[in-house]
């Protein structure tokens, strides 16, 4: 095995090994009982704020604007809003090419303020919020995912797969951890605990052609990132052969 697939399982792994876990610290911190229910509560939290910035006051005046909203990084203009919103082509249905959908067809940011992935549980909206907090309980260690109250990860295996009609460029996936490791921040995650998430959130989906590696541990070694456009950089001992050249969508 490659030293650069044993370095990618380990980041994604470290954050879920500790002890305690990322999860089940925070789940207490903020809950104080360590549940299945609770630490679904900490993952919708955070994950809602990350997408459509702070919608509850946090002690210590963290101010997130969220994944959805216009902004620069390095002096790039980045806007992420048009990959969920349906103005682009850029979600990968299974064709040789992306469609265009709306995934906030059920609520949109107001189901997200009441604490919740939608209004309904059949909508894109409901699936999209809720891969994203069983995705992330299982990088960050919940220890109480996998019944009902929490289920474990069910979507599709390869996030390299699902984002690569995106073709997202380095600031984008910089905004997008940048988002997640604010919203953690706002609900009081120390620096020290939230620096080996977006360690490992980088490692996973910020280099183009990067090996396979586990991530739900049912699903095995699947392609994970989803940094694709030109300028990505490229993951080391890694080789591009078979990943497709995706126009820009429009």
């Amino acid at each position: 095995m490659h030293l650069k697939i044993l370095a990618l399982v380990a980041a994604a792994s470290t954050v879920a090994a500790q002890t305690p876990s990322f999860c089940d610290k925070y789940t207490i911190a903020l809950f104080k009982d360590n549940t299945a229910v609770n630490q679904y509560k900490l993952l919708t939290a955070v994950v809602n704020t990350a997408v459509i910035g702070n919608y509850s006051e946090t002690a210590n005046g963290a101010v997130v604007p969220g994944i959805l909203a216009p902004a620069q990084v390095g002096g790039v203009a980045v806007d992420l809003l048009p990959y969920f919103n349906g103005v682009l082509a850029s979600t990968n249905q299974g064709g040789s090419s992306g469609v265009a959908v709306n995934f906030f067809d059920d609520g949109g940011a107001s189901a997200l303020k009441a604490g919740r992935p939608a209004n309904g549980n059949t909508s894109r909206q409901f699936l999209l919020l809720t891969h994203l907090y069983e995705y992330f309980g299982t990088l960050l260690g919940c220890s109480m995912q996998g019944g009902s109250d929490f289920p474990g990860y069910a979507g599709h295996s390869s996030q390299y797969n699902v984002h690569k009609f995106m073709v997202l460029s380095p600031p984008e996936v910089t905004y997008f951890i940048e988002q997640v490791a604010a919203s953690a921040l706002s609900f009081g995650v120390t620096p020290e605990d939230i620096a080996p998430v977006g360690q490992a959130l980088m490692n996973l989906f910020g280099f183009r052609c990067s090996p396979a590696t586990t991530v739900i541990p049912s699903q095995g070694h699947q392609p994970q990132s989803i940094c694709s456009a030109p300028a990505c950089p490229i993951a080391a001992n890694s080789s591009c052969a078979g990943v497709q050249n995706i126009t820009q969508p429009a």
